[in-house]
């Protein structure tokens, strides 16, 4: 159902730099890059999350209530996304933790430029 979510940034290698060294380990890596935007994900045909700078080269700015939900796989999986994501230069938003018994697991982050995230295992 979903092409691609892009957020805005500020730097492009930072941003380039943060997403393929968090989500290294899950196959990703930047597809196309076409200097002032860059698709990162596992291949062209599955979902993937674009970095830019906004087009109009005004400053990006995060949106309130916009957020990308990235799935773990496993509780473990969201506790080391947190923690990666803290040492890469992420500010925490919600330490991981069950937010809905046996139905949610989850922990929140924002990226370097502000854009949230969620790292997430449904059950």
């Amino acid at each position: 159902m979903i092409g691609y979510v892009t957020l805005g940034v500020s730097d492009m290698a930072k941003a380039k730099a943060f997403y393929t060294d968090l989500l290294g380990d899950q196959g990703v890596k930047v597809l196309l890059d076409m200097g002032r935007i860059a698709f990162i994900g596992k291949n062209m045909s599955s979902p993937m999350l674009a970095v830019c700078v906004p087009y109009n080269e005004q400053p990006n700015h995060p949106g309130n209530g916009n957020m990308v939900a990235i799935p773990a796989g496993s509780k473990e999986s969201v506790d080391a996304l947190y923690k990666k994501a803290i040492e890469l230069g992420a500010t925490c938003d919600g330490e991981p933790g069950q937010r809905i018994p046996d139905q949610f697991y989850g922990a929140y982050v924002k990226d370097p430029d502000g854009n949230k995230l969620a790292f997430f295992v449904f059950g």
